[in-house]
């Protein structure tokens, strides 16, 4: 899980893409990159460790130029979340330049590897898979060349042939220089991506989707999520379908091509449960609604497995949990309580690497106000238990502070399978559900009662009204929807991870 964002302007697009990454900044917090193009073809990339805030200065800002560019927030799901060399954007020099931008994990890396060394001579110098996905672009889109000039036709081409090789979940963005913004999605639309504009004067002409497309009309802008568009004052157009590439010339003409041979839109669940913002709508589904909807369902499983009399009070776990909180006490008619308070300077613990850090991060990130828990029988609600490192501490958390007793309660169904299309739960062994029985698992969070929603009512929570109709839970069910992860590549995944 990463968040990107790609911009063409009509001005300096630095500051915009900046302010674009701060609000995508819940989507990764190891590494953060901007890169901009100068008409002329000439980039300008400024990549960093850390936070947005934190990473860049004024003088930074000061050298990105253009009004062409793209930014990154990562979160790392392979390579080593500290290695600054595999902060993106990722580079390549041929054909005409490129950078790029990529959220998601492609799941043919070893067979890519060996190709772009014996096939296509081209050099990695980390496991990144962005570092994969940029070359084996750059390797189709140098066949395609067979002019100077570059025309969307051969661009489509390459993107067309990228789909052939690529296996995975990949939104990518790219700047090409001197020529312009290349946005794409796999062709199962796994990880989100959103296309919006802005005028910025009269329009020249009727281009694709009826906006203009003289130099005069109309900005464009891809991200991760809608909530970037709206906060820019960008009209949302809509989503970039599973398949599809975008490409904005330089003078802002839009061009979108469908290019998979069988595209269908299978959105990866979690987004929903816990990666995005409440206040992004993603095909067509508002994150908000889909989580008040989840605290509907989850209320009827509470109700039909604890026992009655056994709750006083909910309460959420802050953030991602509370419209599903505030949904199950509606509907089981009890009181709502806020008995977590949030210190909003610690990162998500989920995001973090490695269990001891996310385990001290808990206690730093929740203090536990023991005038909401003494002498009250409680239920926790969270959006899902992964590890169950930070559900332990904070089921503690509320003893500590004086609770009689603990229900918990996950808004997700068990994550009971890795997660190999860009969140980072590689290994069965590191899952809390993995091999366990629910009463086995609330034993070892230590909680009286424990409650997962159920897959299928997950499912119909996030999908209800929309035109939307299926969805990767793959983490839940154990069903992958590429169709191309086998036992033997979790098996390595799992193995490498270790190693």
């Amino acid at each position: 899980m990463c968040g990107i964002v790609g911009m063409v302007g009509r001005g300096p697009v630095n500051q915009e893409i900046y302010d674009a990454l701060l609000l995508l900044q819940h989507r990764g917090q190891d590494s953060t990159g901007i890169a901009t193009a100068e008409a002329s073809g000439v980039f300008h990339i400024n990549k960093q460790r850390g936070m947005v805030r934190e990473a860049f200065r004024t003088r930074d800002m000061r050298t990105l130029l253009g009004e062409i560019g793209l930014g990154h927030v990562r979160y790392a799901t392979k390579g080593t979340a500290s290695s600054e060399e595999e902060a993106q954007p990722f580079y390549v020099n041929a054909p005409y330049g490129i950078v790029l931008v990529h959220n998601g994990n492609l799941t043919n890396t070893r067979e890519l590897t060996d190709q772009l060394f014996h096939k296509d001579r081209r050099h990695l110098n980390t496991t990144s898979d962005t570092e994969l996905l940029v070359n084996i672009l750059g390797s189709e889109l140098q066949s395609e060349i067979t002019e100077p000039d570059l025309d969307p036709d051969q661009v489509f081409r390459a993107v067309a042939r990228v789909h052939e090789r690529v296996e995975g979940s990949y939104a990518a963005i790219a700047l090409i220089a001197g020529h312009g913004l290349l946005a794409f999605r796999d062709p199962f639309g796994i990880r989100p991506l959103i296309l919006g504009t802005r005028p910025v004067g009269p329009s020249t002409g009727s281009g694709t989707d009826g906006r203009g497309s003289g130099a005069a009309g109309y900005e464009w802008v891809v991200a991760s999520e809608s909530l970037v568009l709206e906060n820019a004052g960008f009209e949302v157009v809509r989503d970039v379908m599973p398949g599809e590439a975008v490409f904005v010339t330089l003078d802002g003409t839009l061009h979108t091509r469908q290019l998979a041979a069988a595209p269908v839109l299978k959105p990866c669940s979690f987004e929903y449960v816990y990666l995005a913002r409440p206040d992004s709508i993603m095909n067509g589904i508002s994150v908000y609604e889909a989580r008040l909807r989840m605290g509907e369902r989850l209320a009827d499983t509470i109700a039909k497995y604890t026992p009655p009399g056994t709750i006083d009070v909910v309460m959420p776990i802050p953030d991602s949990s509370r419209p599903a909180a505030m949904q199950v006490a509606r509907k089981l008619g009890l009181e709502y309580r806020e008995g977590f308070y949030k210190n909003r300077y610690v990162g998500r613990t989920f995001i973090m690497p490695g269990q001891a850090v996310r385990k001290k991060s808990v206690r730093q990130k929740l203090n536990a106000m023991s005038s909401e828990f003494k002498g009250k029988n409680v239920l926790l609600i969270d959006d899902s238990i992964v590890r169950g490192t930070t559900s332990k501490e904070i089921i503690q958390m509320a003893r500590d502070a004086g609770a009689k007793t603990v229900t918990f309660a996950s808004a997700a169904p068990p994550v009971r399978y890795p997660h190999v299309y860009g969140i980072n739960m590689p290994s069965r062994q590191e899952l809390v559900a993995h091999g366990r029985t629910v009463p086995e698992i609330a034993e070892e969070l230590g909680c009286d009662y424990l409650v997962y929603q159920e897959v299928e009512d997950l499912k119909a929570a996030i999908l209800e009204g929309s035109d939307v109709e299926d969805l990767d839970m793959s983490c839940f069910d154990g069903r992958y929807v590429t169709g191309t992860v086998t036992p033997e590549y979790l098996a390595w995944v799992e193995g490498s991870q270790q190693s």
